[in-house]
């Protein structure tokens, strides 16, 4: 389980599986980095990462566009990704978004690396999807 990196036009792809809904995340969020940089430093400190989405697709999309977002303001690309729970409120009594998410991240200084720009996270081609092996998922980033 994992993530490869597909050409797509003038973007780039990642394509990922995993067992649970919460490693095909974090497959999704490492082919992320690996689009950014090409080799990352063993250096950084760990940050959390919440999301809430209404949809388990928009989830994914908020938590890859959280990311983008983090980079651009921490100035730090995110790395080595750990996504510990998703769940699905049926119900939420607050009025927000029915899927949320916790996960962490690495920082790596983008001043330490080579990193090529990712603009945005995008909704074309978009697939979330359960196998029989657990979760598929292709993602197209506007680099």
């Amino acid at each position: 389980m994992g993530y490869d990196l597909r050409a797509h036009t003038a973007d780039i792809a990642v394509e990922a599986t995993g067992n649970s809904l919460e490693s095909v995340f974090a497959a999704v969020a490492d082919g992320f980095a690996a689009a950014s940089c090409d080799d990352i430093p063993d250096t950084g400190d760990r940050f959390p990462i919440s999301v809430v989405a209404e949809s388990r697709e928009a989830l994914l999309f908020d938590y890859l566009d959280e990311l983008v977002y983090l980079r651009d303001v921490r100035a730090e690309l995110p790395v080595d990704h750990e996504v510990t729970y998703i769940d699905r409120s049926d119900e939420p009594d607050d009025g927000s978004a029915g899927w949320s998410l916790e996960a962490s991240a690495r920082g790596v200084a983008l001043d330490r690396i080579d990193a090529r720009e990712i603009k945005a996270v995008t909704y074309s081609e978009m697939r979330l999807e359960r196998t029989d092996d657990g979760w598929e998922a292709y993602v197209v980033f506007d680099v």
